[in-house]
């Protein structure tokens, strides 16, 4: 099978050829047909992920977590799935063949779950990561109905479903983006932008909170005193939370809570995700479409920052065998 992969820690991830991998005990085998692609992908490759995930286990890996496909081979045992089977979900960075190839094993009790009708696949390969962390961040910032949400990193994949999630609970967001987002953070629920690049930040941000916020939701900053700049709004009682793991060596105002976030991915959580998605409540926006060859330069683009929704990765295109 044809997959992205690397040989060696901070490897360049290349196209290669492997042998399918074959299901074992409790697992199912996936015909990829859409992967998507998330800042994690070469965090990992990297050594970057800190401890958010693990490294990579051997070599060659296989990049990549989120997928939609078919399940084309069951593993011994019972098993909830089917041959033929459209699924989608989030692979663990331990399993041994990631999302960026032709074919994955994952066990049929991690986060797979059917693809319901009325949701696109190519939507249901960028869901699991950025959805399932966009609702687990918004029960951890605990915001209540008319709170102020500072979200940081507000135009890729997480910052959008966070954006609209916390609109529907009546949560007041301020999108920090870099570039002019305006109107499709707007769009989105955000009940104002700020661009990151137009000018200090700490000033951009007081002119569109000058009373604080009540919580920080920070997906970009890698560094504690970059985070901590951010954190600077938050009021008294307040959360701020690190999806980069920069809130521990941060020195935070007084009375504010340092959160370093990590995702718990559920199936449960994947269906309610897809319902959404399916009745429209949710809209899980794809900026870029590519095929399996353009992936390793995707990832150099992402690394660089400053994503825009979500990348899906083609592997096997309608009527491709």
């Amino acid at each position: 099978m044809r997959a992205i992969a690397v040989g060696a820690l901070r490897g360049d991830p290349v196209l290669v050829e492997l042998p399918k991998p074959e299901p074992r005990p409790g697992e199912v085998r996936v015909r990829v047909e859409y992967a998507s692609l998330n800042p994690l992908d070469w965090q990992v490759v990297d050594g970057s992920a800190g401890g958010l995930a693990p490294a990579p286990p051997s070599f060659p890996f296989v990049v990549g977590v989120d997928y939609a496909g078919r399940v084309d081979m069951i593993g011994g045992g019972e098993n909830r799935f089917r041959v033929g089977d459209a699924v989608f979900g989030r692979a663990g960075v331990t399993d041994m063949c990631g999302s960026y190839g032709e074919y994955l094993c994952v066990p049929q009790d991690s986060a797979i779950t059917l693809v319901p009708r009325g949701l696109d696949p190519r939507a249901a390969a960028a869901l699991p990561s950025a959805g399932m962390a966009a609702a687990q961040i918004l029960e951890a910032v605990e915001p209540r109905g008319h709170d102020t949400l500072l979200v940081v990193g507000a135009a890729g994949g997480i910052g959008c479903c966070l954006t609209q999630l916390a609109r529907a609970r009546d949560v007041r967001v301020i999108a920090a983006v870099r570039g002019d987002e305006r109107s499709r953070m707007g769009s989105l629920g955000a009940a104002a932008t700020v661009d990151l690049t137009a000018g200090p930040s700490a000033d951009a941000l007081s002119h569109a909170c000058p009373d604080g916020i009540d919580a920080l939701a920070d997906l970009a900053s890698a560094a504690p005193d970059a985070f901590a700049a951010h954190a600077a709004a938050v009021r008294p009682g307040g959360i701020a939370l690190s999806t980069r793991g920069a809130a521990a060596g941060a020195r935070l105002p007084e009375g504010v809570r340092g959160v370093d976030f990590r995702l718990d991915p559920s199936p449960v959580l994947l269906d309610v995700l897809a319902a959404g998605a399916a009745d429209g409540v949710l809209r899980v926006l794809v900026d870029a479409e590519l095929p399996l060859e353009e992936a390793p330069q995707a990832l150099e683009r992402n690394r660089a920052g400053g994503a825009r929704g979500k990348t899906v990765i083609v592997l096997h295109a309608p009527g491709r065998c």
